[in-house]
């Protein structure tokens, strides 16, 4: 009898994490626009380019020894990437110690999609609504 409480416990806290998990991960991988598939693979592209460019620009960097603007490392073929994914435009704001890949909306956007992403020289993304 007390193998079998000890199981049934067992049992218990696992369906209990498991459940809380799982609401953890919902509402952590819901991306802005999750709502609207449409918007959802147009963030995944955004974010996909943005890193690229900056992977372009660190190795620009290391190649060159200064940042590139966006007009710079394309002409260099560094990325095969567009100036543009509608509705985001990309531009490179850089300094002489990093750089801010910046991908900017234009026009008013009713699907939640941020109105502007960007990734610096640490890779990480910012966004802003």
């Amino acid at each position: 009898m007390g193998r079998l409480f000890g199981f049934l416990s067992i049992l218990i806290v696992v369906a209990i994490g498991l459940y809380i998990y799982s609401k953890q991960a919902q509402s952590v991988s819901a991306p802005a626009g999750a709502n609207n598939p449409k918007a959802t693979i147009n963030i995944t592209g955004v974010r996909s380019d943005l890193m690229n460019i900056a992977t372009a620009e660190r190795g620009y960097f290391a190649s060159e020894g200064k940042y590139a603007s966006l007009d710079e490392l394309i002409s260099s073929k560094s990325i095969t990437v567009a100036r543009q994914r509608p509705p985001y435009t990309y531009d490179i704001q850089t300094t002489s110690t990093g750089f801010r890949v910046v991908a900017t909306r234009s026009g008013d956007d009713a699907s939640g999609t941020p109105a502007q992403l960007s990734v610096d020289e640490n890779m990480e993304f910012q966004t802003s609504e």
